[in-house]
């Protein structure tokens, strides 16, 4: 057992915010308890008891259940939103690295550029008629 497994074990309160955080998550993805156990290779018994907090995962599920998730390890332990959605497209994350290096007039500039954008995605979103991914 690691020693973060042990840390969780004996925090009664660590583990119950864990298990809730992981049964929302679960949720959130509409999957069910034996879907997400298939996904990480564990039991559906196994992960039920993660969800009421009787035990915690050792290391290893616990990164296969942030990955299966969409989060990460971070906020499956903490809940601190701030980590919550991890960058998964890794040809996004290689330019924002690259952008670190420009000069701050020029990382400006594109931030302007991804907020118009995402704008753009908004509107377009927004009048699309209702079944077509509307509101």
């Amino acid at each position: 057992m690691t020693l973060l497994a042990l840390t969780m074990m004996e925090d009664d309160a660590l583990r119950k915010a864990f298990a809730a955080r992981l049964k929302e998550l679960r949720k959130q993805k509409d999957l069910t308890q034996k879907e997400l156990a298939q996904r990480v290779g564990a039991n559906y018994q196994q992960l039920n008891k993660y969800e009421c907090g009787l035990h915690t995962p050792p290391l290893d599920k616990l990164v296969s259940l942030a990955e299966a998730l969409e989060t990460t390890v971070d906020y499956l332990i903490t809940g601190d939103p701030a980590q919550n959605v991890p960058l998964h497209n890794t040809q996004l994350l290689e330019r924002f690295k690259a952008l670190e290096g420009f000069n701050a007039n020029d990382q400006e500039t594109v931030i302007k550029l991804i907020d118009a954008m995402i704008v753009k995605q908004r509107v377009e979103s927004a009048v699309l008629p209702i079944g077509r991914g509307g509101r």
